[in-house]
């Protein structure tokens, strides 16, 4: 049995996640999945037979964001420009994007489109 959920916008994003959870743990690839918070947004490359992390990326690293302010869609296309550049070290082209029930929209999309951009594909 679940627990209640009280926190609106926490219910709708765990609703999301459990609606896309089974369409991405079906397919064979390797998994992007991504984390944002309030002052950081986090990518990770998801093996997908052992469940083990491959590569990850986050603005916590100042080698990637540098001294900016590491919350908003700058530092998002920095990260997405970063992990598609740990994918081809991996020999990893194709992937699917796990957004981990957030919306796509703002720094979720400018991380997506800055991994296309570099030669991912999703």
């Amino acid at each position: 049995m679940e627990r209640k959920i009280h926190n609106e916008n926490l219910r709708r994003r765990r609703s999301r996640q459990r609606r896309t959870s089974l369409s991405v743990a079906r397919s064979m690839r390797t998994r992007l999945v991504v984390f944002r918070s309030a002052r950081h947004i986090y990518a990770q490359l998801v093996d997908p037979e052992s469940g083990r992390t491959i590569a990850s990326v986050s603005t916590r690293d100042r080698s990637v964001v540098g001294e900016g302010y590491s919350g908003n869609v700058e530092a998002a296309k920095k990260v997405g420009k970063a992990m598609a550049g740990l994918a081809r070290e991996h020999h990893v082209e194709d992937v699917v994007f796990n957004r981990n029930g957030f919306l796509y929209h703002g720094r979720v999309k400018a991380l997506a489109d800055a991994a296309r951009e570099e030669g991912l594909r999703f």
